[in-house]
Parts: C-alpha cells; sequence; structure tokens
C-alpha cells in the first residue's frame, strides 16, 4: 500500500509518521518539500504530486488554523480548507484512492449542550469553519471513498498548547482567569493517528465504512477545568506554581472576545466511530496526564 501524508510537521501529521509508517510505502510531505509539492496553496503541484505518486491513500493532515486570522484572510483560508481538499478528492476519485481528512466540531452552531451527531445539521459561526466545512462538502461531492474525521480541542506534546500555556502563565503570573461556558473535550494527535491507522486497515476490507466519523476522547470539560487539571497535574510533579488550581478563576466568554466566535458547545458524539470501528476512546485525562509528562520531564 502506497501512502502519501500531508501536513507532515502539525502535531497530527508528526503522529501520523509513526502510526502510518507500518501500513506501506509512505511519502510524507508538507508546505517546503522539494521533490514533491507539499503546499496546500499550490493547487497545481498539489494535483500533479497525487498523479506522480499514484498512492493509495491520501492523509490530509494539512489546513489553515489560525482561527481568528481566517476572518481576515478568507480567501486563504478557503484556499488551504476547502480548494486543496477538493483538488486531493477528485484526485483520489481518479485513482481510486482512499481521502482521510480532518475536520472540526466549528462545522456547529455550538448552541445547546448535547454531543453533536454526525446528522446534525451544521452552521459554522467563522470563516474558518465555513472553510472547513466546504472541504467537507467538496469531498463527499466528488465521490471518492473517504473517512472525514471531525475532532476537537487537539494538542500534542511536540509544539505549544493549551496546556503548556497554562503551565507557563502559572509560573509567571499571579492570577489566571480562564473561560468556563465552553464544552468540549481534549483529544491527542497521538490518538487521532492511532485511530486513523487502524481506521485504514478497516476500511481496506470493508469500503462501505466510508463517511464521515466525530473522533474526540471521551468525557468533557471546560477550558477553565481543563486548566485547573494541568495544574493538579504540574503540582503533583513537583512543578513550583505562583498560581494553585484552586485559584484560577472561571469567566464567561463574553470577558474574552475574540474576532471568531466560538462554539460554547464542542461536545462530539462518538458512538458511530466507536461501533463501526469495534473501537473504546479513552478518557480524556488520560492523554492529557501522559502528554504532561513527557512536558514536565524535558
Amino acid at each position: 500500500m502506497k501512502i502519501l501524508l500531508l501536513g507532515k510537521n502539525g502535531q497530527v501529521g508528526w503522529e501520523l509518521q509513526r502510526s502510518l509508517a507500518s501500513l506501506g510505502e509512505l511519502l510524507a510531505l508538507d508546505s517546503k518539500s522539494q521533490d514533491y509539492c507539499g503546499d496546500l496553496n499550490d493547487l497545481v503541484g498539489l494535483a500533479a504530486t497525487v498523479q506522480r505518486f499514484a498512492p493509495d491513500v491520501i492523509v490530509n493532515a494539512a489546513a489553515y488554523t489560525a482561527v481568528d486570522k481566517a476572518e481576515s484572510e478568507p480567501q486563504q483560508s478557503r484556499r488551504v480548507n476547502a480548494e486543496a481538499p477538493a483538488v486531493l478528492a477528485q484526485e483520489a476519485k481518479k485513482l481510486n484512492a482512499l481521502l482521510v481528512h480532518y475536520s472540526t466540531d466549528y462545522v456547529f452552531a455550538g448552541n445547546g449542550n448535547t454531543p453533536w451527531q454526525e446528522s446534525d445539521p451544521v452552521a459554522p459561526l467563522s470563516v474558518y469553519g465555513s472553510t472547513k466545512l466546504e472541504g467537507e462538502q467538496a469531498i463527499q461531492a466528488s465521490g471518492c471513498s473517504h473517512l472525514i474525521f471531525r475532532t476537537s480541542w487537539v494538542y500534542a506534546a511536540r509544539g505549544n498548547n493549551f496546556a503548556k500555556t497554562m503551565l507557563k502563565l502559572a509560573q509567571q503570573r499571579d492570577s489566571l482567569n480562564v473561560i468556563d461556558d465552553q464544552f468540549g473535550t481534549p483529544t491527542g494527535a497521538d490518538l487521532l493517528a492511532d485511530v486513523t491507522a487502524h481506521a485504514i486497515r478497516a476500511l481496506r476490507q470493508q469500503p462501505e465504512l466510508s463517511g464521515v466519523y466525530h473522533l474526540a476522547a471521551a468525557g468533557e470539560t471546560t477550558w477553565c477545568r481543563y486548566a485547573r487539571f494541568v495544574l493538579e497535574q504540574a503540582l503533583a510533579a513537583g512543578t513550583e506554581l505562583k498560581v494553585t488550581p484552586a485559584m484560577v478563576g472561571a469567566i464567561a466568554t463574553e470577558a474574552y472576545p475574540t474576532p471568531a466566535k466560538r462554539p460554547n458547545n464542542s461536545r462530539l458524539n462518538t458512538q458511530k466511530l466507536q461501533n463501526a470501528f469495534s473501537l473504546r476512546l479513552p478518557e480524556w485525562q488520560d492523554g492529557v496526564a501522559r502528554m504532561l509528562i513527557e512536558t514536565l520531564e524535558k
């Protein structure tokens, strides 16, 4: 099996290099790759790469993820999040290849308190959410075999993430306030990568599993409770903090305005995924605690 991976140096892409390596011949690219084009801004080059390598599976882990910046750069966001996936889908259809793509809970309006199901109506609140939805729709319209994984609150030990930011601020500041009315599930890039590899194997045997799935760790929390958990783990590991978990203040979304509106309800119902691929998803605390161990030991 030949696998083309795009976005190899992102949080999810980095983990995918590990999880996909055992499945077959892996060509992993980023926007600066030389021999093949891995730049999602170059639609012609992207199509040429697929045609030349002729993969059995295309995994697109690249995206425009600057949520607030997208409000002032809608064309750039659309090129990467919608037009590029459309090109990949068209080329995948020609090759009868599988396309794996990652999307987001931002395709939903974010109201209510019930976890979103794949069949629920979409109504994105931001340019980022709108362009990610366009990408989903283009893939589905192409008729190619596909796995679209909607996820939320992604983190990894590699690079920056919310937990690392909270640790840094708690060591530097005398007080810390965090939003407590947005609900979701922190989901590790390693979990996304491992489930992806598992799903690819399954779909190669059962093509009828093609479709959209929600993929996130189990459980739910808010950003404020997430921050407190991070600081609790840090204290237990012997890290000195100026702000303790009990000192983290809870604030409303309105107290921290941003250019792009965030969904208050980012909960995702993952039952379809678990049933289709015979999976049990771990609690979000397990993955975060493991990531923190790696982070605090450095």
